[in-house]
């Protein structure tokens, strides 16, 4: 009885740690705009301008995909523009303080430690 209690406990505690290690990702403008919002303090208005942004780089990069056909070389050389006019179309909402915390973000990715505010549609956030 004394196993099938730890067996049970020790499937919990795994199953526990295995899922708070997992990030949910969303594609949803308004989502991802929200979750700039929290990092950079955005006011409303420039919540909405920057969900306008991720909404027309998402579907830029739907038709980047389906023009490459799963070849992820090219598709990756592909959105290096749209990657760079996201972040410029983004930082002209911002002010010089959200733009500096937005340009350490940007880095963070590149860094490794991906959270999506750099490309414009695969921005994550903690479950």
């Amino acid at each position: 009885m004394k196993r099938i209690l730890l067996l049970c406990c020790l499937f919990i505690g795994l199953t526990a740690a295995s899922y708070s290690q997992t990030k949910k990702t969303t594609t949803d403008p308004v989502e991802k705009a929200k979750g700039l919002q929290k990092e950079l303090k955005l006011t409303d208005d420039q919540t909405s301008k920057v969900a306008a942004v991720y909404k027309e780089s998402s579907e830029k990069f739907d038709k980047i995909k389906v023009a490459d056909k799963g070849n992820t070389d090219k598709m990756m050389k592909d959105i290096g523009p749209l990657r760079s006019e996201t972040i410029k179309k983004i930082k002209g909402i911002l002010t010089p303080t959200q733009s500096a915390n937005y340009d350490k973000l940007i880095k963070e990715n590149k860094g490794g430690k991906s959270n999506g505010w750099s490309d414009g549609w695969s921005a994550t956030s903690e479950s």
